[in-house]
């Protein structure tokens, strides 16, 4: 009989890795197997009433999402004993990040202090989990106990109604990108084919999801509409209602890019989409090139042939996106975290 325990996750405010890899996936999966589980938000004002919940769980055990603010890594560095495992969870190569040119200043900065903070937090945890194979073999140069978890689908999948019908000028087809800031480039280099498609085709809709910050010559295109990224819980709630047709998750060979998970697959699946990917990892992994989506290379003039093609073939496309659902649930089953973290609910014994 597995012993019930409690799991606590101290957040830095990274919601997206904490729902996606524990709070919303293996969370409910705990609780149903009679373990106790939440969040502390130790940011801020916020710290003092977490340090308090601490202090009266001896024993817990602790979920840590990339960074710590620094009082909070102080304070667990000196009480340390008093808990039990702590798993730190990582979803990027944060090293990477901060020395790639050709990502946003500021995001760069900010992952230069989660780089120079990671050594402290990977000295204080029992294991590491990492959410795709290359991060995790990268990882275990610095840890000896690195678990791989690739995202779970923590949305639900839809109808694929909207997909019934081929496009026209009445009912466009709508390509969505949805990557942050930190791909851009990774979207300017596809920008000559959605160029061409939205200006010699007229039953296409662009949607980019980057509001001010999508590049210019892509904004002023026809029919293309630039939203504002939302919050985590506001996209998570626009997501479940959105749909797509063609999602496109455009991938460099960057190193920043060689630690990146298949999260974008579940994405568009979420939202009924057949998905256009780079042909490289981690897609080439998942992505079976005409079943459950399409591959491209770096080159523009073979992305605008993918959309083309899929824009000729709508009944291919339905297929596909049927398809992607049906992988999406398999890959992405919740069950799959299930076993790994009960097991992790075991009383641990250190040297």
């Amino acid at each position: 009989m597995i012993e019930q325990s409690r799991w606590l996750l101290l957040s830095d405010g990274a919601r997206p890795t904490e729902d996606i890899y524990f709070l919303a996936s293996v969370v409910p999966l705990l609780r149903s197997a009679g373990h106790d589980a939440g969040r502390l938000d130790v940011r801020g004002w916020r710290w003092r009433l977490a340090r308090w919940v601490l202090t009266r769980q001896p024993g817990a055990h602790l979920v840590l999402c990339r960074t710590l603010p620094a009082h909070a890594l102080r304070w667990l560095e000196r009480y340390r004993e008093a808990f039990g495992r702590i798993v730190y969870v990582i979803d990027d190569d944060l090293a990477a990040a901060s020395e790639d040119p050709g990502l946003p200043p500021a995001y760069r900065k900010r992952m230069a202090r989660a780089a120079r903070q990671q050594p402290r937090l990977l000295a204080l945890a029992d294991e590491v989990v990492a959410c795709s194979p290359a991060l995790a073999g990268q990882l275990r140069e610095r840890h000896a106990n690195v678990r791989i978890m690739t995202p779970p689908l923590i949305a639900p999948l839809p109808d694929l109604t909207h997909l019934a019908h081929g496009p026209s000028r009445a009912r466009p087809w709508r390509i969505g990108f949805y990557g942050t800031r930190a791909h851009g480039n990774d979207l300017n280099r596809i920008a000559p084919a959605l160029e061409a498609i939205q200006r010699e085709r007229h039953d296409t809709e662009l949607e980019l999801m980057l509001g001010e910050h999508a590049p210019g010559e892509l904004a002023a295109l026809p029919r293309t509409v630039c939203p504002a990224p939302l919050s985590w819980k506001k996209f998570r709630a626009w997501q479940a209602h959105r749909r797509v047709h063609i999602g496109l998750a455009p991938l460099l060979g960057t190193p920043f890019n060689r630690s990146k998970s298949f999260i974008k697959f579940l994405d568009i699946a979420a939202m009924g989409g057949v998905g256009i990917y780079s042909r490289r990892a981690p897609y080439t992994d998942i992505v079976e090139h005409g079943v459950n989506g399409l591959l491209a290379g770096d080159d523009p003039g073979e992305w605008q042939r993918t959309i083309e093609w899929l824009l000729d073939n709508p009944g291919k496309a339905c297929h596909m996106s049927a398809q992607a659902a049906s992988d999406a649930k398999q890959v992405g089953d919740l069950s799959r975290s299930t076993t790994v973290w009960l097991q992790r609910s075991l009383p641990i014994v250190r040297p």
